[in-house]
Formats: C-alpha cells, sequence, structure tokens
C-alpha cells in the first residue's frame, strides 16, 4: 500500500525524468544526463526511507 510520501517521491522522480528530457532535447545534454541522474537517486532514497520507517 502506498503512503502519500510514496506519492510525494513518485512525483519527485517523474518530474525529474520530464525535466531531464526537456533538457536533452534542447540542446543542453550535458545537463539532461546530470538531472536524468536524480532519477534513481531519489527513487533509492525513498525505498531506503521506506524500509528504514518499516523497521521502527
Amino acid at each position: 500500500m502506498l503512503k502519500p510520501a510514496d506519492y510525494l517521491l513518485l512525483a519527485a522522480a517523474f518530474l525529474s525524468f520530464a525535466f531531464s528530457i526537456y533538457l536533452w532535447f534542447s540542446g543542453q545534454r550535458e545537463e539532461g544526463l546530470f538531472v536524468g541522474l536524480w532519477v534513481p537517486s531519489i527513487l533509492a532514497f525513498g525505498g531506503f526511507m521506506r524500509s528504514a520507517l518499516s523497521r521502527s
């Protein structure tokens, strides 16, 4: 079951992905790659927080 915080993290990852695509196709390829690297980091942080909070 997803909690409101999970939706927030998924929204942040999606916005990062969308912004990365925008940067890539607007000609700022290096910036697009950099922002694209945020997506797995955001999702990994969400997974870590979910597992850390479920233990307590």
